[in-house]
């Protein structure tokens, strides 16, 4: 609730008129009102495909959540278990009437998002992982390709038989990055490792995502990545005595004893900035992109069987982009039909990357049009 400070009043005793001065000033109890500024207390809403309980995704952003309301003293509403789709525009415009800063934190709030962001031109609309602005639509994305490749130099250190399998979520440029920044660095140490993908079309649905899950580890791999929210991927592993690797939280609880570790977000201290960009008049619509320098991604603590050597090698490359000495997509690069994507000794733009829809050679999978 919009919270207004009133200006208080103070007394001041008037000087006698020698005339009657009409409609100047309340005289009748000799006092005069004085205004303050008003407070502006922001109305802060978010929209949540999943549950802040599914380990995963949404618990990142209800963390992010929990930092904004301490910062700034106030209650945000949240909105969970929405659709991708109508419902999710219906829901959104709702939101739209009575609060002033929205986050829209899943890809296929999109559309929706723009649709109303159009009908609500003094609501700022934050969306994650989209591509689409306006003057009051501000997008934000983490390079998951950053914490996806230190995920996947400990997985190609720990594979014995060169099998690793992935469980995509869906065929999206934020998944396809993350899996080919995965095996490059797998191969990195490992030149002879394959990465067998399978796609859920989920975020959240743990049956499926086990079922998925079950199909890599019978073709034998013995490290299993999973992109999804739940730690089903990473349970039906540990069931085999296989290396398992989670997403956006760490899950070592879930498989203590076969936990590697997986790539993490922090948005809390983006959240904040947004907000009080709001607060100080300086909020302009853009697109932010933040990684490993900016805080906003990193990997989990590794689990505790975990070799020191592979935490070591893992934590050099960690400190590699940290210096600038490392770019994830730096050519030679051929995709997995054996053609030259990128040229050798060049880097790829942010651009390419984020519009990517192919695989590195080494994935054995096919990406649905």
């Amino acid at each position: 609730m919009l919270i207004l400070v009133l200006g208080a009043c103070s007394q001041a005793t008037e000087e006698p008129q020698e005339e009657p001065v009409e409609a100047e000033a309340d005289t009748t109890n000799g006092t005069e009102q004085t205004e303050t500024a008003e407070e502006k207390v922001p109305r802060v809403a978010f929209v949540y495909i999943g549950v802040p309980a599914d380990g995963g995704w949404t618990m990142t952003h209800d963390e992010g959540r929990q930092l904004v309301d301490e910062t700034f003293g106030i209650t945000s509403t949240t909105v969970e278990n929405i659709p991708e789709g109508p419902d999710a525009e219906r829901v959104i415009e709702e939101l739209a009437q009575n609060h002033d800063i929205i986050f829209t934190t899943s890809y296929g709030y999109m559309n929706p998002t723009i649709n109303v962001a159009k009908k609500y031109p003094d609501v700022i609309f934050m969306h994650a992982t989209g591509y689409k602005t306006a003057d009051n639509v501000a997008t934000y994305q983490v390079k998951g390709f950053e914490s996806g490749y230190l995920s996947g130099i400990a997985a190609g250190s720990l594979t014995e038989n060169g099998k690793i399998g992935y469980v995509g979520a869906f065929p999206i440029p934020e998944v396809i990055f993350t899996i080919n920044a995965f095996t490059l660095a797998a191969q990195s140490v490992n030149p002879n490792t394959e990465v067998s993908v399978i796609w859920s079309n989920t975020w959240f649905d743990p049956t499926v995502e086990r079922q998925a899950a079950i199909s890599l580890l019978d073709q034998g791999v013995d490290v299993l990545a999973n992109y999804q929210d739940s730690p089903a991927g990473i349970q039906a592993a540990a069931e085999r005595g296989v290396w398992g690797m989670g997403n956006d939280a760490d899950m070592s609880e879930y498989a203590p004893d076969t936990y590697i570790t997986n790539p993490i977000i922090h948005w809390g201290p983006y959240y904040v900035d947004v907000v009080q960009s709001w607060i100080d008049g300086t909020w302009e619509s853009h697109s932010y992109l933040g990684g490993i320098k900016e805080g906003l991604a990193d990997i989990a603590p590794f689990g505790k069987n975990v070799p020191q050597e592979v935490q070591d090698l893992v934590n050099e490359k960690k400190q590699e982009i940290l210096d600038g000495n490392l770019e994830v997509f730096t050519g030679p690069i051929y995709d997995n039909t054996g053609e030259l994507r990128v040229a050798e000794g060049e880097v790829m733009t942010i651009e390419e990357i984020l519009a990517m829809d192919w695989f590195v050679q080494g994935v054995n999978g096919t990406i649905p049009k």
